[in-house]
């Protein structure tokens, strides 16, 4: 059986992390009751309302979580990137009856957790520290949905959109199961043709008008009807939205 436990422990937040000087610390300010996570840059990684901080402050974050329309069900869930916890807590709260893990590479950001309110680990939640990589390598047939919304400052680092990494990613998946990739590139062409070769075409992609794409890739059978029309998308998502006032369109890949 495959282990979820990492190879070390995540680092508390109340310690000081000790990394490569590779791996960013992150920067957090707060303005106007919006607490914000990111990097060297501008960029934008992970944001929170601070009154509402289990809500989804971002448009792809509330897209992500839309899984629910394909996979209402699942029992056991990964992420790969906490970033601010946003996910991480929509899915702890949201999804009770499913077992979640978050894979982090960069203590710093885990150590933020207390901040951003994210939830200590308990029986059905944790989080670990660990490069995602060698997470999805070492997973098998484990996973009802893996969510991946990991980035190095501002760029998605190649070792997490390569061909190797979405074959991995496909084989934690159950039978079943479904990834979700958040992509923010100028062009998405070369990743999203990788993750159409791994998952043999079962894509269905949802561009945001913040720049961010979103993209849904099964395992198994088809999760949506071949050929999607526009009509049935958009009932699907108007249920959605009704029971979490969102929604997001979403159009097939072809």
């Amino acid at each position: 059986m495959d282990s979820l436990a990492a190879p070390s422990p995540a680092s508390p937040a109340e310690e000081e992390p000790s990394v490569p000087a590779h791996v960013p610390v992150p920067v957090v300010s707060e303005d106007a009751g919006v607490l914000t996570l990111h990097f060297q840059s501008d960029y934008v990684q992970s944001q929170m309302l601070v009154g509402e901080p289990d809500s989804l402050a971002l448009a792809y974050s509330r897209t992500m979580m839309a899984f629910e329309l394909f996979v209402p069900d699942a029992q056991q869930i990964a992420m790969i990137g906490l970033g601010g916890g946003s996910m991480a807590k929509w899915c702890y709260r949201h999804h009770p009856q499913a077992d979640l893990t978050v894979v982090e590479i960069n203590p710093h950001v885990i150590a933020l957790r207390d901040r951003f309110q994210i939830p200590e680990d308990d029986r059905r939640f944790r989080i670990l520290c660990e490069d995602g990589t060698k997470f999805v390598e070492r997973i098998s047939s484990k996973f009802d949905v893996l969510l991946v919304d990991a980035f190095a400052t501002d760029h998605l680092p190649p070792e997490l959109c390569s061909q190797r990494f979405y074959d991995d990613c496909y084989q934690t998946l159950r039978g079943s199961g479904l990834m979700v990739v958040n992509l923010c590139e100028e062009d998405n062409r070369p990743i999203l043709a990788r993750i159409r070769e791994t998952f043999n075409g079962r894509v269905l992609l949802s561009p945001d008008s913040d720049g961010n794409t979103v993209v849904f890739a099964c395992k198994g059978k088809l999760l949506w009807s071949k050929g999607e029309s526009p009509g049935s998308l958009q009932m699907k998502l108007r249920k959605f939205e009704k029971k979490y006032g969102l929604a997001k369109a979403m159009a097939p890949v072809s």
